[in-house]
């Protein structure tokens, strides 16, 4: 993407050297985080209006056509309330922990590819990338429950640190099941090897781990009904108790973000990318078919939370360490075992 817009300014601006590539990588950046931006802000609604839909209600109607301003409303709201901070908080980390969560879900898009060159960049280590930016964000949320000098919110930090950690081993394994048989760690290459329609998707033969994924990516995302570290009945909203106005509000979006990267990820890994799910679609943009999937799993992630009742902390953790580690240990030396036999993996003979 960066090369494209960088071929455009230096015929449109004639803008060349590290100046044009400047100017192109802040346009690339600026091209993804914007749309990304208003998506956040839209998925706050959709969600709202799914439970709504589910438990017979209407959901935001007022601010706006359909009430599609509310999540607007709701961050202008925020944006003009006053920061409050603990008095025996620390300033600094309190202040600064929910930029770090906000910053490193905006940054996990950096490699997402919507097209075979619409990416901002197109590493070759994509998913060590993505791996690397979901382990970081457990800082921020430790922060914010240290900063804040209170029980509550330290228990609810805690509780986000072993729960982010014991599901990400589980979807480390899932995703070298995946690289095995790709034989790539780069995204383009893992959307290019899913070429030939939906029968060519990882999702029939891998439809166990898919399983499994999307459930650690709700355990990884704090999402219903794995909400445990800021469960209300206990913990009052746990790690981000403290918290109000735009600080607030860094967390909520962060939140957010964090779950259509994950969206993201499936729709990568196991709905073929941008692919089209029949070859005669293929007229359609491949970016449109990238959203409608990522859209896709958002709703499933809403409709989780609209009806399944939250688990208690040791059913959570049990899940992981007991079920969810064996069980992708298990898929990654049988899936292996079957590519090999198959010669699925590239580079192996049949």
């Amino acid at each position: 993407m960066v090369d494209a817009i960088f071929n455009l300014y230096g015929e449109w601006f004639g803008l060349a050297g590290w100046i044009g590539m400047m100017a192109a990588i802040i346009s690339a950046i600026l091209l993804v985080t914007l749309p990304l931006l208003i998506g956040v802000a839209m998925s706050v609604y959709f969600d709202r209006k799914i439970w709504a839909a589910v438990q017979l209600r209407r959901g935001p109607n007022i601010v706006g056509p359909w009430g599609l301003l509310q999540s607007f409303a709701d961050g202008l709201k925020l944006f003009l309330k006053e920061t409050i901070i603990p008095t025996g908080a620390n300033k600094g980390l309190f202040l600064i922990a929910p930029m770090i969560t906000f910053t490193l879900a905006l940054i996990g898009w950096a490699v997402i590819p919507f097209g075979e060159n619409l990416a901002i960049s197109n590493l070759n280590v994509g998913i060590l990338y993505l791996l690397a930016v979901s382990s970081l964000g457990v800082y921020g949320i430790i922060l914010s429950g240290w900063a804040s000098n209170s029980r509550y919110p330290f228990l609810g930090a805690l509780r986000s640190a072993a729960q982010m950690v014991s599901y990400e081993v589980s979807i480390g394994f899932i995703l070298v099941t995946i690289l095995v048989k790709v034989g790539s760690l780069n995204l383009t290459d893992i959307v290019l090897a899913q070429s030939g329609g939906f029968f060519s998707w990882h999702l029939i033969p891998f439809f166990p781990i898919f399983v499994m994924f999307f459930i650690s990516a709700l355990a990884e995302t704090n999402r219903p009904p794995f909400d445990l570290p800021e469960a209300e009945a206990e913990l009052v909203a746990g790690y981000q108790v403290e918290y109000s106005a735009m600080a607030f509000a860094l967390f909520f979006l962060g939140e957010y973000a964090n779950i259509l990267l994950m969206s993201a990820m499936m729709a990568i890994l196991f709905l073929g990318g941008w692919q089209a799910p029949i070859e005669v679609l293929n007229f359609i943009p491949g970016w449109i078919w990238m959203i409608g999937k990522i859209i896709f799993f958002f709703w499933m992630f809403a409709m989780v939370k609209a009806f399944v009742p939250r688990y208690r902390y040791d059913q959570l953790m049990r899940l992981g360490w007991k079920v969810f580690l064996p069980l992708s240990l298990f898929f990654v030396i049988f899936y292996s075992g079957v590519m090999m036999y198959m010669g699925w993996i590239p580079g192996m003979g049949s």
